[in-house]
């Protein structure tokens, strides 16, 4: 039996990562003959975000209303990532991106049958362990050609506009269906919000699946 789960999430949103992480444990471990199909939909945390992204210290700053307590929610984070398996690196992320160019190789991936799964997991990887800028067209050069993406495809989406519209298109879906806040999973019929714990998922995933088989 193969299972559909769409994932709408941001690569500057902490909690994606951690709920991307955790979607992973929970399909796991699932029973032998289910096999999940993971498609994944951007959202904009920062639609107003410059195309070339912000001085994190200031930005967080500004919102947040200083850099201790941004400090703090950082370590908060951090520590739930732990458990995850996730190093979060706050010490190396210097701006806030513009995340457009990353979802569009997402939606680049999945026009080419590549793994999107792998891709998602190296963006967050590079954003929040590496502290690696994703509005840095060569930073994502990079990060396409080490999943194995075709080099005049990556070129047609960071120096072109492929896959613009489409994109633009799903963010503004999400935002119409009153998605407000992610990661958001969607299986089935059913709906999850925020990281939940992976036995939340696992559950979900279980029910969508007894509910397909006896459909």
């Amino acid at each position: 039996m193969r299972l559909a789960v769409t994932m709408t999430s941001d690569f500057i949103c902490p909690w994606c990562f951690i709920g991307e992480r955790r979607l992973r444990s929970a399909i796991a471990d699932l029973p032998p003959g289910v096999e999940v199909d993971v498609s994944y939909r951007p959202f904009a945390l920062n639609p107003g975000m410059p195309a070339e992204g912000l001085d994190r210290r200031q930005y967080r700053s500004a919102k947040f209303g200083s850099w201790a307590r941004s400090q703090a929610l950082d370590a908060q984070v951090a520590a739930a990532g732990e458990a995850d398996g996730i190093a979060f690196n706050y010490d190396r992320v210097t701006r806030t991106p513009n995340t457009m160019l990353a979802h569009r190789l997402m939606w680049l991936a999945a026009q080419e049958g590549l793994n999107q799964t792998l891709l998602a997991g190296r963006l967050f990887t590079a954003y929040f362990t590496e502290g690696l800028d994703l509005s840095d067209k060569a930073v994502l050069r990079g990060i396409a050609a080490g999943v194995g993406m075709p080099a005049n495809r990556t070129d047609a989406v960071l120096d072109g506009t492929a896959g613009e519209q489409e994109v633009r298109a799903l963010v503004d879906d999400a935002y119409r269906r009153g998605i407000q806040g992610v990661p958001y999973f969607e299986v089935g019929g059913m709906a999850l919000s925020g990281a939940q714990p992976a036995a939340v998922i696992a559950d979900v995933l279980r029910r969508a699946a007894t509910l397909q088989a006896a459909a």
